[in-house]
């Protein structure tokens, strides 16, 4: 199958998952372009970096759900045309090449990259890129690959150069921030010392976030700005506060406190320095999350005497049940028009409980369930809302991503401490 049919494929099952995200689409591995990889003869890189930067092109380009991959050996001097012939007879149709080069002067690394589309005989990409800090090789990594996807005209993965924050556990009462890529890779360790909890970026351009944190008298909601390092007091609670959701302008905040011992969600105005009060139940109303442009607050409760998933139009009296599946559903995310949830399978008073995530339309009564086994949790939708990113628990913590168009899921292990929350 020639490129510019592929690309008429996959954009039209882009288009199908746009129609109704619950469907199932199941992509035949044989209508994908093969891609094969090298790197140049010249390199001239310590630390195996250039297999490290490799490593993760492949991984992105796996995780995509757009190629397949496949290394055979050629010619790899970056100076030399492509050896399509051989390329030709062993199935290829898009060949990469790297060449990695340290600037001794101050550290920086390049990586150029030429990309030959082999049914066309010609080179179709060739770009440099350039980092000042080794080790944010990972973000190359998914640069290229973004860059390759978009030749290929294929939907986008540029939610892969997208920061993860998340909260980690170190003991009992110690956990930091973290700020990341998404497979891990990258760490960067952006607020430390106490407890400190449920990061939410507080702008699409991630540049600051929120987190809770215990380390005053009362439990703290803080703003951060991730590269001044610069911090601000926002909302002081008794009991608990958490900010679940953050308006698509960046100016209300969707924000669960318990001032009365009872959570319940209120909406903060960052302008006018402002709450207001959603739910008043005598019970508990947590994690919500905004919807349908920003009217409708999704969040959990225990109305029916076990969590579930409800619903409230900002500024109206009702509230209307969502999920009638399950009798444990909580930890709701949201994008757009839909909603993942993660729902307690089992009731196993000593040992560990199945936890799974499931997707659903705020416009049809159709659930379609993504995971089977484990403690899958606190699921958070991309960017685009094509990918879920999740929290998998089990003998380790993982970093779960999965690709909705593709029925697709991928694990990424955390080498130390216990993952809390996530956002991306």
């Amino acid at each position: 199958m020639r490129i510019k049919q592929i690309v008429i494929w996959l954009l039209l099952t882009s288009y199908l998952f746009a129609l109704d995200a619950t469907m199932e689409i199941i992509k035949n591995k044989s209508t994908l372009p093969t891609i094969s990889y090298a790197i140049s003869t010249d390199t001239q890189i310590e630390d195996n970096l250039d297999s490290k930067v490799l490593a993760l092109v492949k991984k992105d380009l796996l995780v995509s759900g757009h190629f397949n991959n496949n290394d055979i050996n050629v010619d790899n001097n970056y100076e030399n045309i492509a050896d399509y012939k051989t390329l030709k007879t062993n199935g290829i149709d898009l060949y990469l090449v790297l060449q990695l080069k340290k600037n001794p002067q101050d550290n920086s690394v390049v990586v150029n990259t030429k990309l030959y589309d082999v049914n066309a005989n010609s080179l179709v990409l060739s770009k440099s890129y350039i980092t000042s800090s080794i080790v944010r090789y990972p973000f190359l990594s998914h640069k290229i690959a973004i860059d390759i996807n978009k030749y290929l005209k294929a939907p986008s993965i540029e939610w892969m150069d997208k920061f993860i924050i998340f909260s980690r556990y170190l003991d009992s009462k110690t956990s930091e921030i973290v700020v990341s890529d998404y497979t891990l890779t990258y760490q960067k360790v952006v607020v430390k010392g106490g407890l400190n909890i449920f990061p939410k970026w507080a702008n699409k351009e991630q540049s600051e976030f929120y987190f809770t944190t215990y380390n005053y008298e009362k439990p703290t909601l803080v703003k951060q700005n991730l590269y001044t390092t610069k911090s601000e007091k926002i909302l002081s609670s008794d009991g608990m506060i958490v900010c679940s959701d953050v308006s698509s302008d960046g100016t209300k905040l969707v924000v669960t406190m318990a001032p009365n011992s009872q959570p319940d969600i209120y909406i903060y105005d960052t302008i006018n320095k402002l709450k207001t009060r959603i739910t008043e139940y005598n019970g508990i109303d947590v994690g919500g999350s905004f919807v349908e442009n920003d009217s409708k607050i999704v969040f959990v409760s225990d109305r029916l005497k076990y969590p579930n998933i409800f619903a409230k139009k900002i500024g109206q009296r009702g509230v209307e049940r969502l999920i009638y599946h399950g009798r444990n559903n909580s930890q709701c995310s949201t994008s757009g028009d839909y909603i993942v949830y993660a729902s307690r399978e089992t009731d196993n008073e000593f040992g560990d409980n199945v936890f799974n995530l499931y997707l659903m339309s705020t416009y049809s009564d159709h659930v379609r369930r993504l995971t089977t086994n484990g403690r899958n949790q606190f699921p958070k939708f991309s960017s685009n809302g094509e990918s879920i990113l999740f929290i998998k628990n089990d003998t380790k913590s993982y970093l779960g991503i999965i690709r909705l168009n593709y029925n697709k899921s991928f694990l990424f292990p955390l080498k130390s401490g216990k993952l809390q929350s996530i956002d991306w």
